[in-house]
């Protein structure tokens, strides 16, 4: 049965979550659908970040260390997102960005390992995985003679023998947005006495995440994505209580002392998750991301993040059924998992190779373009030319904080007109931006 402008209008009138878009500065007449790699800004960050430039920190100066909480917010902070991550309490700092705390972590993780078993000197992880994560990973390797070994998914149970170290892995792909069963993963990880390092970054905040549950070992993620914290925000990094106090952190910085203020020249680190902080924290930036973390809390009352998964995934199936029954025949494949237990919050798209202009590559990145001058925002992902398994991917993140129905049928609708009447195959939209 077909789905209609109206039918998308109805859905929006009946959505529960509907309130929350009123928490966020939409541009008009932007259809966004990039929030898995830069979220909106909450309304309330621009007078709270004001706030703290100029009576925090413009009148009151130092003293907010003390008056205004600054000292104790990366905690505090942690404990408001814990529950969107399955975390307990005091077991989260929002801290640093995701790289600087993966190397933390995968090098706590590498340590507890190869003190238990000495033999064990690979790290294993997704071929596909973010770079940044396999870069911090390589570096940590060349740095102590170990091997990363890279795998395709189906590749994953075969490559956990007794000789690896940390599995390192990202819960939801970000180019597929396929998302891994953490749970059973961690498992048979655990069963052959591997270390499970988990990347949140397209998790948090979109999908159900329970760390604790699932018993993994250390987790990082970002705050500027589904976490709405701006370009650039903190990162938050977990440990499991078992792990966190058994080794040092490698960045062993002021801030993670157990008195820092007693000014020892010697290093004692905090107990627990603080002795994952370094330097001194950037404080304007954790209040931008507390705004963001704010309108979480808000949606608890309306189901918390059971209700924003069922919107994700209505969502995201409304824009997979209307491509493939309004863009038919212009060349689209679907690189996300159909099966709601493997999705993440985005959508995927592919395009035959050999459809762009003058029938070089994909023309996805033109297209993409096409659609930013239309004010549906996504974005573009380079695959690997059509030499391998991995296509051009013209990628969609759904924030169900602030997208509705409507919004995925005139998305769809505005992919449908750029490709009829082949407006991506100007020239203006063929050249290639430095973020893409």
């Amino acid at each position: 049965m077909t789905t209609t402008l109206q039918d998308c209008r109805a859905l929006d009138a009946q959505d529960p979550l509907a309130p929350l878009r009123g928490h966020f500065a939409l541009p008009p007449g932007v259809i966004y659908l990039d929030g898995n790699s830069l979220g909106v800004a909450p309304k309330a960050a621009a007078a709270r970040v004001a706030d703290v430039v100029t009576r925090e920190w413009g009148t009151d100066l130092i003293q907010s260390w003390n008056t205004a909480s600054w000292f104790d917010l990366p905690q505090r902070l942690g404990n408001q997102l814990a529950p969107l991550i399955g975390a307990g309490k005091d077991e989260v700092v929002c801290t640093d960005s995701t790289s600087i705390n993966l190397y933390k972590v995968l090098s706590a993780a590498l340590n507890i390992a190869r003190e238990d078993s000495p033999a064990r000197k690979r790290i294993v992880s997704e071929r596909s995985n973010f770079p940044t994560d396999l870069y911090i990973a390589e570096g940590l390797c060349k740095e102590r003679g170990l091997d990363l070994v890279l795998v395709e998914p189906e590749e994953i149970a075969a490559a956990l023998t007794s000789d690896v170290a940390v599995l390192m892995l990202t819960h939801v792909n970000y180019r597929t947005g396929a998302m891994h069963d953490m749970a059973a993963i961690t498992a048979a990880a655990h069963a052959q006495g591997i270390l499970c390092v988990w990347d949140l970054a397209h998790s948090a905040g979109a999908v159900p995440v329970d760390l604790n549950g699932a018993g993994a070992d250390f987790s990082i993620g970002c705050g500027y994505k589904y976490l709405n914290g701006g370009p650039g925000a903190p990162a938050f990094v977990w440990v499991h209580p078992r792990h966190a106090s058994r080794f040092w952190q490698p960045l062993s910085g002021w801030w993670g002392h157990a008195a820092p203020f007693a000014f020892t020249p010697d290093y004692q680190p905090a107990p627990g998750i603080t002795r994952y902080l370094c330097g001194t924290q950037p404080i304007i930036s954790l209040s931008a991301l507390q705004c963001g973390l704010d309108v979480f809390t808000a949606a608890q009352s309306l189901g918390g993040m059971a209700a924003l998964r069922t919107k994700s995934l209505a969502l995201t199936d409304l824009f997979i059924q209307l491509v493939e029954e309004r863009c038919a025949g212009h060349g689209l494949g679907l690189a996300t998992p159909r099966d709601h237990a493997q999705r993440g919050s985005q959508v995927c798209l592919t395009r035959d190779e050999g459809a762009g202009v003058n029938g070089q590559g994909s023309g996805a990145y033109a297209i993409v373009q096409a659609l930013i001058a239309r004010g549906v925002i996504g974005d573009f992902r380079k695959g690997d030319g059509g030499t391998g398994r991995h296509k051009d991917i013209l990628r969609f993140g759904f924030t169900p904080l602030y997208l509705g129905f409507e919004d995925v049928w005139n998305a769809v609708e505005h992919l449908r007109q750029v490709l009829e009447s082949g407006e991506w195959r100007k020239p203006e939209f063929n050249q290639t931006h430095a973020v893409t």
